[in-house]
């Protein structure tokens, strides 16, 4: 991390990591109502480069949660079983607006970050100038 960019690429891959939170939690309230959906989860990690770590942060591979699926009793809904249950969807909405509210919150201040250091650098460069 020596490079003078470095902090430019923190808060990019910051970013990224977060837009790909918002991009599962979108999914997930899309088809809260879809019967049989498994909410999909994203983790973060350090990235690496030739086996050293980088700092900066990167999203794992889409989860599944894998919590018992809710059995809804509707007789006349036609995915239903002899006994008129079927297995809903086990997104709560309350808890995907709180992950998308701190995913967008999380992505504001990586934004204020990049843009912070862009205004050092460029302050640097007119001080060079002169």
């Amino acid at each position: 991390m020596t490079e003078p960019l470095s902090p430019l690429r923190l808060s990019a891959s910051g970013m990224q990591a977060q837009s790909e939170r918002l991009r599962r939690t979108a999914e997930n309230i899309a088809n809260t109502d879809t019967p049989g959906y498994r909410r999909k989860l994203v983790t973060f990690h350090e990235a690496a480069r030739f086996g050293r770590p980088t700092g900066e942060v990167q999203a794992s591979r889409t989860l599944l949660d894998r919590t018992e699926l809710p059995r809804i009793h509707d007789p006349a809904h036609p995915m239903s079983d002899e006994n008129g249950y079927y297995l809903g969807s086990n997104v709560n909405l309350v808890v995907e607006i709180a992950d998308s509210r701190e995913a967008g919150r999380s992505y504001e201040a990586n934004l204020k970050m990049f843009e912070q250091t862009r205004q050092m650098g460029a302050s640097l460069l007119d001080l060079l100038r002169r």
